[in-house]
């Protein structure tokens, strides 16, 4: 068994898990998407992120897309957060739907991510 892959396959299973609980929910009420489930989702997207550098394979480059993509997505989410909550002062039903949106397209990315992991795991040969 090969610890790297193991390390790295739990991490994009993790990040994908943790943006789907954050996005679970009525898009625009800021009670059912909980800030500190999406500072986790946030953080293990970047820890997934950072463990697909290195890899210089083809499959390794496009989830590496994947996973620039979906931390891009939570980067403007988390941005818009913080700018509704300390500049406007107060969080609308409005901005929540588009945080919850931005999040969406994030988890979209790392599902792609697992579809390219469970296609790599087939095609590996011993």
């Amino acid at each position: 068994m090969n610890l790297e892959k193991v390390v790295f396959a739990f991490f994009i299973v993790l990040a994908a898990t943790l943006n789907f609980g954050f996005f679970i929910g009525d898009i625009d009420d800021p009670s059912l998407h909980h800030l500190g489930e999406f500072a986790a989702a946030l953080i293990v997207n970047l820890i997934a992120t950072s463990l697909k550098f290195g890899d210089r394979s083809h499959m390794g480059a496009t989830q590496l897309a994947t996973s620039l993509v979906a931390v891009l997505q939570l980067v403007a989410a988390a941005i818009v957060w913080a700018y509704q909550v300390h500049v406007v002062g107060a969080m609308t039903p409005t901005v929540m739907a588009s945080i919850v949106s931005l999040s969406g397209g994030a988890m979209l990315a790392n599902f792609v991510s697992l579809i390219l992991l469970i296609a790599e795991t087939v095609m590996f040969r011993r």
